[in-house]
């Protein structure tokens, strides 16, 4: 056997007592070192020979190229920066796992900040901390326009997306149709021949929530019919509850339109108590489908965003823009959305 060779199934660490690094790759292969880097990081000016050759020999050895050495060879520290915003909630948390799986099978790690403070020095900072790690990259889930702001004014010098928040012509921005969503949702209330709909907005400033209620007056608008003066919530059930309390003391309610599901569920509470039937006499829309959504009583009406596509098309962008620095981001199309019809919305009159 000579010194090279190594009983299968072992690693060179096995074998002789020491892990087996980029040298010993290089020398089984009978190549430089550099060509093993070149390899490593898919260039394509090796011979397809050549590298599998290298690989042949990374197999033989058990050799695992450490993370740091991937750095060095690359200029790259295979890590991605997350800034988040509110990242206890649904829509965010979902986002953020998707890009932690895709950015997993890509090979890097992800550094997340979450802020929960609206005070845009705290973007600044995040940037700052991010630099200072050398993120190959910056993903910021942007709900609010404080933050569209704080970044606009933020120095970056490594590649950035940005969800929900347009920065004007600069980061490529990923998004779902908002508007659109609004739409299908008002539209379907009114298919069901309810005179008009009424609006629980989210908080003024979140971007999700001003393009829902922009959707919803158009839709309303386009139809002729009446457009009341929308009720501003904070996304939380509990003010779902003491807005559909005002609601359900009206007797002109019949159809609701919530900008996610959490105050819709409020909703369908505050209608329950006040003896109002879901949908005989209140149709309740809401938005996002959040997993519990199905299991409401009765089960939520409501418009489906795909998270995880968010995520990992947000990933997938940054990537390719760490790849090509100078191409044009170009328009990223809205993720599109989908009504998913239940029992929490039924025809005007039913309950007669």
């Amino acid at each position: 056997m000579t010194s090279s060779a190594v009983p299968k199934g072992r690693s060179r660490r096995n074998f002789a007592g020491a892990r087996p690094v980029m040298d010993d790759v290089a020398r089984l292969a009978g190549v430089s070192k550099q060509t093993v880097s070149r390899v490593l990081n898919d260039n394509p000016a090796v011979r397809p020979e050549t590298r599998e050759a290298v690989r042949a020999a990374m197999r033989t050895l058990g050799y695992r190229p450490s993370r740091s050495a991937r750095s060095l060879a690359s200029g790259r520290t295979r890590m991605l920066g997350v800034i988040s915003f509110d990242a206890a909630r649904y829509g965010p948390a979902s986002i953020l796992t998707a890009i932690n799986t895709a950015a997993q099978e890509a090979g890097y790690l992800v550094s997340s900040i979450a802020l929960d403070t609206a005070d845009p020095d705290t973007v600044v900072q995040a940037v700052d901390r991010l630099s200072a790690e050398g993120a190959d990259g910056v993903i910021a889930i942007a709900p609010q326009s404080w933050v569209g702001r704080a970044l606009a004014d933020a120095r970056l010098d490594s590649p950035l997306v940005v969800l929900e928040n347009d920065l004007g012509g600069g980061p490529p921005l990923v998004t779902a149709n908002s508007r659109i969503g609004a739409r299908d949702a008002t539209e379907h209330l009114l298919r069901l021949g309810h005179p008009t709909v009424f609006h629980l907005a989210g908080p003024t400033g979140w971007t999700s929530a001003d393009l829902r209620l922009a959707g919803w007056q158009a839709t309303l608008q386009a139809a002729g019919a009446e457009v009341h003066a929308p009720l501003t919530g904070d996304w939380s059930a509990e003010s779902g509850y003491d807005l559909g309390r005002r609601l359900a003391r009206r007797s002109d309610v019949t159809a609701v339109f919530a900008s996610n599901d959490q105050m819709a569920l409020g909703v369908l509470h505050a209608l329950h108590e006040a003896g109002r039937g879901v949908p005989e006499d209140v149709s309740v829309v809401g938005y996002d489908d959040i997993p519990e959504a199905a299991h409401f009583l009765p089960p939520l009406t409501t418009v489906r965003t795909d998270f995880a596509e968010i995520g990992t098309r947000s990933l997938r962008l940054l990537l390719n823009r760490i790849d090509d620095p100078a191409e044009p981001p170009g328009v990223e199309p809205l993720v599109p959305v989908e009504l998913v019809v239940r029992r929490s919305s039924g025809p005007y009159g039913r309950s007669s």
